[in-house]
């Protein structure tokens, strides 16, 4: 059976119609959220006033205080929580107006806001800000919240004043583990430590977990295989390892669990690795590491993949490798980075290489007929009317059952690209 196949024309009309009344109302929503935001924001500056005209020693704490408890007793909710609000909005308000503004337009959602000020929160410099955002605010007009998070991670690493090594060295010192009991009988335990220490860690209990899910062996007599969730396996097997030193409560005869080794995708310009080039690694596609770190994996990995990419435009030309491998797969994995349905953000490692043209029906096995698409999105394909079609240069059109089209776009590369104009920052 096919989702929604079946549907007469008056219900895929009353689908688009529904369509574009949620559009709608989220695009109120976010401009009313901005709104608000603008009267917190005003709130505490005028706390801030009073303040300075009566030179409060406490730098208008007080102030703060009152005024976030006029406004909470109005709204019948905590003064605490307003006044944490206010200074929220405040910070937004002053320090990122052009996101704010956007937001207020209608142009960004409030979480689409909230990861661009997150990820430039570091930025010093108004202008640099205002660049920042700039940039940002049109990337985030197309795409989904998290593919916005990454690129504005990337994006702001290159209006940082600070190197991220130097950054690094002071983040580092804040790495810690930590308990928080939620009840029940149980309890979460947290870790921050480097980036490519903590994923390597959570891909090597990834790998684990599922190696314990698959069958040792097609023998009638095997063992079956473990019905625990993945997520549930990381946790017993964290918890094992951290008390035993290996994951003896888990591990086989042989000792497969204990081969496993975590690994992660580190994508880095090759004139970082060779004369300290400012442009920063980058880990699974997702967050920026210090080059340092990257100089390191790079002296001690068996091989890299090697991604040739457009001098103007970033896009990938071609993938090898100076090892025998597949070749394909490999470029795929570096043109798509992620599931390429528009605003999935699962990355390419957790999906499958689907053709687009199914090859049943004459589809062909290369590269402008293959692309990531998680199983989540993978089974809509097959089994709804959404369609899609390879538009070349790694471009996806998808249709919606309505006829909406949703064109996605592979995610830029981290690397080293150029312009005619050297003030304008390239993506």
């Amino acid at each position: 059976m096919t989702a929604l196949a079946d549907a007469t024309l008056e219900q895929t009309d009353a689908l688009a119609a529904l369509t574009e009344m949620l559009v709608e109302v989220e695009r109120t929503i976010s401009s009313l959220q901005a709104a608000r935001d603008g009267i917190l924001a005003v709130g505490s500056r005028l706390a801030l006033e009073v303040a300075e005209q009566a030179e409060h020693p406490d730098q208008g704490e007080m102030s703060a205080r009152t005024v976030a408890a006029e406004f909470a007793a109005a709204l019948r909710v905590s003064d605490r929580t307003v006044q944490r609000r206010m200074a929220d909005a405040a910070w937004v308000v002053e320090r990122f107006p052009m996101v704010w503004e956007a937001q207020g337009a209608g142009r960004i959602s409030a979480a689409h806001a909230r990861v661009v000020c997150e990820a430039g929160e570091h930025l010093d410099d108004a202008a640099s800000r205002d660049a920042y955002a700039t940039q940002m605010i049109v990337f985030a007009e197309t795409e989904s919240p998290a593919r916005v998070g990454r690129m504005a991670r990337r994006v702001a690493e290159r209006f940082q004043a600070r190197s991220i090594e130097e950054r690094h060295l002071d983040a580092r010192e804040k790495r810690a583990v930590w308990v928080k009991d939620v009840g029940d009988g149980m309890t979460q335990l947290g870790v921050l430590g480097p980036s490519a220490l903590v994923h390597g860690a959570l891909d090597r209990l990834t790998q684990m977990a599922e190696a314990m899910q698959e069958p040792e062996s097609q023998e009638p007599e095997s063992p079956a295989p473990d019905r625990r969730t993945i997520a549930q396996l990381r946790a017993d097997l964290a918890l094992d390892l951290l008390l035993t030193g290996t994951a003896v409560g888990h591990d086989g005869s042989e000792g497969s669990l204990a081969a496993i080794r975590g690994t992660v995708s580190i994508t880095v310009p090759v004139m970082t690795l060779i004369a300290g080039d400012a442009t920063p690694a980058e880990l699974n596609g997702r967050t920026p590491i210090d080059p340092m770190a990257a100089r390191r994996f790079a002296g001690a990995a068996s091989g890299w993949d090697r991604i040739f990419t457009h001098p103007i435009t970033g896009a990938v030309l071609a993938v090898d490798r100076y090892r025998p491998g597949s070749d394909l797969r490999r470029h795929l994995r570096a043109r798509d980075q992620r599931c390429r349905f528009p605003t999935c953000g699962y990355p390419s490692t957790d999906c499958d290489i689907d053709h687009h043209r199914d090859a049943v029906l004459g589809g062909s096995t290369v590269g402008s007929n293959l692309g990531h698409v998680c199983r989540r999105h993978h089974v809509l394909k097959h089994h709804s009317p959404w369609a899609v079609e390879p538009r070349g240069g790694g471009l996806y059109a998808w249709t919606s059952p309505t006829g909406r089209i949703y064109i996605d776009r592979p995610p830029p590369q981290n690397t080293v690209t150029f312009t005619e104009d050297p003030e304008v920052a390239p993506f």
